[in-house]
């Protein structure tokens, strides 16, 4: 069975540096943060389309996901792919257009 989602590896690299962040406090904490993003990822990859298209961010053709426990974090994925493909995990308050204009 393949995978439901993949992660680029500048996804990657951002869920790593969300969890080794939070981890300095909690490594409770930032397994929680960790698995809640894992699974909201699963269930994009079953219902891609519930994410929002961001054109005043970014041209690509991505969509925007609020992780619902932890709402400072946004999943960014590209729903036409198979598996999910997921773009990027960052906090909110990151400056979004710059960092996804570094990954197209």
């Amino acid at each position: 069975m393949s995978a439901p989602f993949q992660l680029t590896p500048q996804a990657a690299e951002d869920l790593d540096a969300i969890w080794w962040f939070i981890a300095e406090r909690s490594r409770d904490a930032a397994g929680r943060v960790e698995m809640e993003i894992v699974a909201t990822c699963r269930r994009l990859a079953k219902h891609p389309l519930m994410g929002t298209k961001r054109q005043d961010i970014t041209p690509l053709e991505v969509r925007f996901w609020t992780v619902t426990k932890f709402p400072n974090y946004l999943i960014v994925y590209r729903p036409e792919t198979v598996p999910l493909q997921v773009v990027a995990v960052l906090h909110a308050k990151r400056d979004l257009i710059e960092v996804l204009e570094r990954r197209s």
